[in-house]
């Protein structure tokens, strides 16, 4: 038993018939699947992202951070400042 907002439910009832199962039936295939993939990753202790996830972390690593005063001033000082 899964409580969701309106527009959730409709959407996995439009995932449901697009694969023509039930709304339990697809909530079933997915969410095993899912979880198999998971398990298996914390198994093997890797990381495993999906496609949208692994685009996510790509953009954030591309990212040039902004660096605090803090930072800076610790880089000036390894760097053999004061």
């Amino acid at each position: 038993m899964v409580r969701l907002d309106r527009k959730s439910k409709e959407c996995l009832a439009q995932a449901a018939r697009l694969r023509r199962v039930s709304v339990s039936d697809y909530v079933r295939l997915v969410t095993v699947a899912q979880a198999v993939r998971e398990v298996s990753a914390a198994e093997d202790q890797t990381i495993r992202l999906t496609a949208e996830e692994q685009l996510a972390f790509w953009e954030a690593l591309n990212e040039t951070p902004e660096l605090t005063q803090a930072q800076r001033h610790l880089g000036e000082v390894m760097r053999g400042g004061s």
